[in-house]
């Protein structure tokens, strides 16, 4: 019972493929699978091959951001609009808490910048015998340095992405 229902279930796999292709033509730099628009605009025959098509966005037709007056991104479709008041107090409230971070990753940077003592720490515990662990937690303490400004670069990127402070009218 177990292989005839396996062989039905392999031969119907291997048959799927074949069945769920159809004609594909090519206009240029459009496809269709329609006999009939292919015929009136004289399209070729895709031969060999699968066709994966992937649905684009259409621009609204304006050029470049800026020429409609606003940098601003645009939400998409279906989203639910918010006021200008709303988003200026989400705004707002993005940017203290990036200030925030920032302010705390400034100070682990400086902290870390201490104790890293331009690349000679103090030696700790075991390290007076063991030069290698001396050295490893040296190493650690580089690659934490670039880590900690990468992470400021990144807060900063954030803060530079909000529209700027506007005064209350």
């Amino acid at each position: 019972m177990k292989t005839a229902s396996l062989i039905f279930l392999a031969g119907s796999l291997i048959a799927l493929p074949a069945l769920a292709q159809e004609r594909v033509w090519r206009c240029g730099n459009e496809y269709t699978n329609n006999a009939t628009i292919a015929q009136q605009k004289g399209c070729k025959v895709m031969e060999g091959g699968n066709v994966t098509v992937v649905q684009g966005t259409k621009s609204s037709g304006g050029g470049s951001a800026s020429s409609g007056g606003s940098s601003a991104a645009r939400a998409p479709a279906g989203s639910p609009r918010v006021e200008g008041v709303d988003q200026r107090a989400r705004d707002g409230e993005a940017r203290s808490v990036l200030e925030s971070e920032l302010k705390k990753a400034e100070a682990r940077q400086a902290e870390l910048q201490k104790e890293y003592n331009n690349g000679e720490p103090e030696k700790q515990g075991s390290e007076g015998r063991n030069y290698q662990k001396y050295l490893d937690r040296v190493a650690e303490m580089k690659a934490e340095l670039a880590r900690n400004e990468s992470d400021i670069a990144g807060i900063r990127r954030e803060i530079g992405r909000l529209p700027n402070k506007q005064q209350p009218q």
